[in-house]
């Protein structure tokens, strides 16, 4: 499996000096990594909602394999929104992890985009009929029955 090395000094804080050793993810770890953290429609399987970034923080904290004695790093801190790692630093160890493993930038775009009618998710002919449940749809007047009621005046509008 391939892993890089970085030496960092101090440029992101004295507390991450130090060499940090990543390795690539096996497909299987990534994969359900990324399942963990997405929601799919259960009778579509489109894309729902998907927290991109814990699936960047698990997909970090896996492939780190060394870091400084201190231990710097934790998946709390990488999800950390207060006391989390310095923004350049997280972004230099995403490019490292996703480069190692695999993640391209159509793959991240998917995953940071919410799932919405035009999806890239193709639709079987079964499945077709099913509506999304993201707000009122539209009908012609008439096209769907009116609950009976005693009322005379239920189905005028």
């Amino acid at each position: 499996m391939r892993r890089e090395t970085v030496n960092l000094g101090t440029e992101y804080g004295a507390e991450y000096a130090g060499k940090y050793v990543f390795q690539e993810l096996t497909w299987a770890r990534r994969s359900r990594i990324i399942q963990k953290h997405t929601r799919y429609h259960p009778i579509t399987g489109q894309v729902v909602s998907s927290d991109f970034i814990a699936i960047q923080a698990e997909t970090i904290w896996a492939s780190l394999k060394e870091q400084p004695q201190s231990k710097p790093i934790t998946l709390e801190k990488l999800l950390g929104e207060e006391n989390g790692v310095p923004i350049a630093l997280g972004e230099l160890f995403s490019r490292i992890a996703n480069s190692l493993c695999a993640m391209t930038q159509e793959e991240t775009a998917f995953l940071s985009a919410q799932s919405d009618a035009d999806s890239r998710t193709q639709q079987s002919p079964a499945s077709a009929s099913a509506k999304s449940s993201d707000g009122p749809q539209q009908s012609s007047a008439g096209s769907q029955p009116e609950p009976s009621t005693s009322s005379p005046s239920s189905s005028t509008r």
